[in-house]
């Protein structure tokens, strides 16, 4: 009561009228405006009324802490049991429930195991960590329910209530900061550790770390406890400052003090690099900035604080947590294994955990401009309707941002995998046909959900972030339903095209590297998009053909392929002989190694398919899978060549024969070569058309 402010106010309120907005000299001020002049006005009026509250309670501070000290002894005196006996009390339960806990998974085996954890993989190194994690959150409630839990368990005083618990409090919240800072640095166990330094920094900032938040929670419960037995609020706001300027103290030895945390497998940028080159000057302006956060913390310049928080905070963090993204999901030395995974997996750490600083940056810096997300008041400025919805812009696009580069990611690391041939190989030739068909329509239909994804996140991000703004989505929405109708109506062609492919790809119709004709158009299939087909001609032309103008689709690809030959032999041929023949030569194609993977069904005689003019017409069949009869049909007339010449089987082809009535020798000789000529001719012809064939 005795300070000037309360006094003036109090003075208001006897007077029956409204409370007087007192100044230190006791003089009300004018009236002021909204705009900016007005608010930096009163923004330095409440930080000099605040610093002459400060003033004013300064002296008095030690009469303040002695008569709590006073109240406090006097209230021990009156309680059965005291206080830090009961803290040394339940802080032995805790400890003796910690080690109970680690003998018993000793025991068992467990942190035997836990050391033997193979960290030679990107993959091995999250599983490590996430097993840490569990059993350092086991550690953390075993102690939490041993002291703080079995304390309230029981009924006791408020003041006696209020001191254990607070400091048990402080205990387990030591304890938590111990556990995180062993799971992250891991200061005896280099195999573990997640963030990228060398062991003696890590034993430092583990130290310092714990050092930090012993004396921030225990001076926190103590400050607490004094303004429960007494203390005026501006006293323990001077107590809070003091309580600051130590951890600032203690930041800034530790800044000065630490040693270089650089290790070989940490990427050095430009920041790093200056940060090397100039030390001194970066470790002064740090310490310069963590000085002028104490200093706008002690004026209470909340916006101010918490923007320079996130200003210099936030890259930093983000700076930090890719260089431990990076170390933990470096590969093996000498290998590139795990790419897949390790692309997935980054994404999901590395942007899920900046998109989370950034959005939480974003709710602080809300909060301290008093800024709410939620509602929108009728007395909102233009600013503030702005930076409501910048904020809110922000929070969605980074949420949509990380949502489409997982997607992204996780898609090219299924088509990888399928192009590749990646995963646990079948055993049976029949799993392995199958998982090649699985592959191929992955890499068909994947890439065209990954565009559709893209198109939906980035329509729906945008309406969300004009609604943020405050512009009504309603119309455009309602305008673009009559746009796409005229659009529909005017590009039938194009909505014929996409509606095709997607049936296409719904009957499952043809796959990437399948061989197709359709019509005039054949050829191998390299891609889709939402309106066309690309495909590569065998003689290399590349097609891209509308799904519209597909119409029936022959497939060269799937399952299997007949391939028949047929060729004459000459009307002396023995028929079941060239049929043994034929079968022994199919019976060696299907086991060579070369082409045996590729028969399905070997090489055998049909039959005779008819008499021709000169020639017993037989024709052959065999089953192979799709694409590799043509080298087998090669190879197999090769050997059915040499075989039946090794047999005194011959081939037919077409001959001349001239009779005719000789009137002299001389007309006999010509008659004779002119026949000599004509079967030449024949022969000729014979073999110009087996080349060709």
């Amino acid at each position: 009561m005795n300070d000037p402010v309360v006094q003036q106010w109090a003075a208001g309120q006897h007077d029956g009228g409204a409370p007087v907005a007192a100044t230190a000299s006791g003089t009300a001020p004018a009236v002021l405006g909204t705009g900016m002049p007005a608010s930096m006005d009163r923004m330095l009026g409440d930080i000099r009324d605040h610093l002459i509250r400060l003033a004013d309670a300064l002296p008095t501070l030690s009469d303040q802490i002695a008569h709590a000290r006073m109240v406090l002894a006097l209230e021990v005196q009156d309680l059965k049991v005291s206080p830090w006996v009961l803290i040394l009390i339940f802080l032995g339960f805790g400890v003796a429930a910690d080690l109970a806990f680690r003998v018993l998974m000793h025991k068992a085996g467990f942190l035997r195991w836990l050391l033997t954890l193979p960290v030679d993989t990107a993959s091995g190194r999250l599983q490590a960590a996430a097993i840490r994690m569990c059993f350092g959150f086991t550690v953390i409630v075993c102690f939490s329910l041993a002291t703080v839990g079995a304390f309230l368990a029981f009924d006791w005083p408020p003041l006696l209530r209020e001191i254990v618990t607070g400091n048990l409090a402080a205990l387990v919240f030591i304890r938590i900061s111990l556990i995180i800072g062993r799971f992250a640095l891991a200061p005896g166990a280099v195999r573990f550790r997640l963030v990228p330094m060398t062991t003696a920094a890590a034993w430092f900032w583990f130290v310092r770390f714990g050092l930090i938040t012993g004396l921030a929670a225990f001076g926190w419960v103590t400050i607490e406890l004094l303004t429960t037995l007494g203390l005026s609020e501006p006293a323990q706001e001077l107590l809070f400052y003091q309580l600051g300027l130590i951890l600032l103290l203690v930041a800034i030895e530790a800044l000065w003090r630490h040693p270089p945390a650089r290790v070989a497998a940490v990427t050095q940028d430009e920041g790093a690099e200056a940060g090397g080159r100039h030390p001194r000057l970066v470790r002064a302006l740090l310490t310069l900035y963590l000085c002028s956060l104490w200093l706008l913390w002690v004026l209470q310049a909340e916006q101010l604080f918490w923007l320079a928080v996130v200003a210099v905070g936030l890259p930093l963090a983000i700076r930090g947590v890719s260089a431990s993204v990076d170390h933990v999901l470096r590969p093996p030395e000498g290998e590139d294994a795990e790419e897949a995974f390790r692309s997935v997996a980054k994404v999901c750490l590395d942007r899920g955990i900046r998109t989370l600083l950034i959005v939480g940056a974003a709710m602080l810096l809300a909060n301290a401009w008093h800024i709410n997300l939620n509602s929108v008041a009728l007395g909102d400025t233009i600013s503030t309707r702005l930076m409501r919805g910048a904020l809110k812009a922000v929070v969605i696009l980074l949420v949509a941002e990380f949502l489409w580069q997982f997607l992204r990611a996780f898609i090219d690391a299924r088509l990888s995998g399928a192009a590749l041939g990646l995963g646990r190989q079948p055993d049976s030739p029949e799993a392995l046909a199958d998982k090649a068909r699985r592959d191929a329509r992955l890499r068909t239909l994947l890439p065209i959900l990954r565009n559709i994804l893209f198109v939906v996140i980035f329509v729906i991000s945008a309406l969300m972030v004009l609604s943020s703004m405050g512009i009504e989505i309603a119309p455009l929405i309602a305008g673009a339903g009559v746009v796409g109708v005229a659009v529909g109506f005017g590009a039938q062609t194009l909505v014929k095209d996409v509606i095709s492919g997607v049936f296409f790809l719904l009957d499952d119709a043809f796959r990437v590297g399948e061989y197709i004709q359709s019509g005039s158009y054949k050829g191998t299939v390299e891609s889709f998009s939402l309106r066309s087909v690309k495909l590569r001609h065998h003689r290399g032309p590349l097609y891209t053909v509308p799904f519209g103008e597909l119409g029936a689709v022959q497939n060269m690809s799937r399952d299997w392929v007949i391939e028949k030959m047929m060729f004459g032999v000459t009307y002396d041929t023995d028929l079941e002989k060239a049929r043994k023949i034929i079968k022994q030569v199919g019976l060696e194609l299907a086991a060579d190694p070369e082409f045996a993977a590729h028969i399905l069904e070997p090489l055998k005689m049909q039959g005779v398919e008819q008499f021709g003019d000169y020639a017993i017409q037989i024709r052959v069949k065999m089953t192979t899978k799709p694409g590799e009869q043509f080298t087998i049909r090669r190879k197999a007339l090769a050997m059915i060549k040499n075989a039946f010449s090794a047999n005194d089987i011959r081939f037919a082809f077409p001959t001349v024969q001239v009779a005719s009535n000789v009137a002299s020798a001389a007309d006999g000789d010509t008659m004779v070569a002119v026949a000599k000529t004509s079967l030449d001719i024949n022969a000729l012809h014979a073999g110009e058309a087996g080349s060709a064939a």
